[in-house]
């Protein structure tokens, strides 16, 4: 090859020059040509222009960086659970009332001992010290301002149980991922209640995951991270083994280190629903894991109804996955959960603004809560019933 080919093709080809280009002006902060076009703003809104929790998304997705935010937007394989999950509402439609009573509806319940201002918690989600400096206390602390809504404080939060039951808020709750040695559960079960935990919650779905959306994320936002190590008799399946060991039975035995009422986490059947019955629960929680774990499960909420009938009125039934709005929150309870657990929503409010964030969404939500169970005739809790809804659910 002569000299002049040879500089022609290690040369800069106009092809090149372009991909170049494109590449400054993507990264100009300038131009903000590496926003999301579907988010781009003129500027970053302040709390008080908040109007509903989709808002405080946008402004989370402004302020943290990409893996973050993706660890709380994504889900698990495909996404099809995750999205199942918000277009389940849309099988569900609202029985519109024309004429019902002046009186302002009363949102007021209690579930197992705890007394709720709106049937409202916060689910479990894990560390909060990413989203905010304040991490859970500022979570906790917006749960306090907004009627102490209780908050459900996961086992893999960023600081321990103790240190945020040490603010002045509400009921707080503890979520075990469980051992299977049943003795290295009794430290955090003893810790959790003797700082004032009032009920347990015992996550066990999530038992064969062997790829999160999340961690492929990271690796495209930040510094590449190497994949989990595969063992034990699962791991020729390419999934940790870490979660196979869950029995029934189990409860039985951590029955023995909780003194406060205890609830399953991660129930879709009816069947699965008897058999924490059986085997001594007092609640259950309808979930799946906000579409983070298994693809292609149904939505939480198509098989509360089916859970509800099974349960008959003898334990609590909670639900979480894919609430957004108070009209989501009326068709929970219309179906026939006891109370609705949030878990991206304040996420969103505690990355944006902190607790203030947090205070803000929760009262956004319990605002169209109320102004749902006004224009559907429902005074109470108790009296959000089938007849309130209609269903069609494929």
């Amino acid at each position: 090859m002569r000299d002049s080919e040879s500089r022609w093709q290690g040369g800069l080809s106009r092809r090149k020059a372009l991909v170049g280009l494109a590449s400054f002006l993507t990264g100009s902060r300038r131009l903000g040509a590496q926003l999301d076009p579907y988010r781009l703003r003129d500027r970053v809104p302040g709390l008080d222009e908040m109007r509903d929790v989709f808002d405080f998304e946008d402004v989370a997705f402004e302020k943290l960086d990409r893996a973050t935010y993706n660890y709380t937007a994504r889900g698990g394989g495909s996404e099809f659970t995750l999205r199942r999950n918000r277009e389940a509402f849309q099988w569900v439609k609202l029985v519109l009332r024309g004429v019902g009573d002046e009186t302002a509806p009363d949102a007021t319940t209690s579930v197992l001992g705890t007394p709720m201002a709106f049937p409202l918690m916060l689910a479990p989600s894990a560390a909060h010290g990413v989203l905010h400096p304040d991490m859970e206390t500022a979570t906790y602390e917006g749960c306090r301002r907004a009627g102490e809504t209780p908050m459900i404080v996961s086992h893999v939060s960023s600081m321990p149980f103790p240190d945020i039951a040490k603010a002045d808020g509400g009921p707080l709750w503890f979520q075990l991922y469980a051992r299977e040695e049943l003795e290295q559960n009794r430290e955090p079960l003893e810790a959790a209640q003797a700082a004032g935990a009032q009920a347990i919650v015992v996550t066990i779905d999530q038992q064969a995951t062997y790829y999160d959306r999340t961690v492929h994320d990271r690796n495209l936002s930040l510094r590449p991270r190497r994949p989990p190590r595969y063992s034990g008799s699962a791991g020729r399946y390419r999934f940790t083994s870490s979660r196979m060991w869950y029995e029934w039975q189990f409860f039985e035995e951590l029955r023995t280190m909780v003194r406060v009422p205890m609830l399953a986490k991660g129930i879709l059947t009816g069947e699965d629903a008897l058999l924490a019955i059986e085997h001594g629960v007092d609640g259950v929680v309808v979930s799946n894991h906000g579409g983070r774990t298994l693809d292609y499960a149904p939505s939480s909420l198509e098989v509360l109804p089916e859970i509800v009938d099974a349960v008959a009125g003898r334990i609590p039934v909670l639900i979480d996955s894919g609430f957004r709005r108070g009209s989501d929150v009326l068709k929970g309870l219309a179906l026939g959960a006891s109370a609705i657990c949030l878990g991206r929503v304040p996420r969103w409010g505690l990355a944006a603004f902190g607790a203030p964030g947090v205070a803000r969404v929760l009262e956004i939500v319990q605002s169209e809560l109320l102004q749902a169970m006004a224009n559907c005739g429902v005074s109470d809790v108790a009296s959000a019933t089938g007849a309130v809804v209609r269903t069609d659910f494929p």
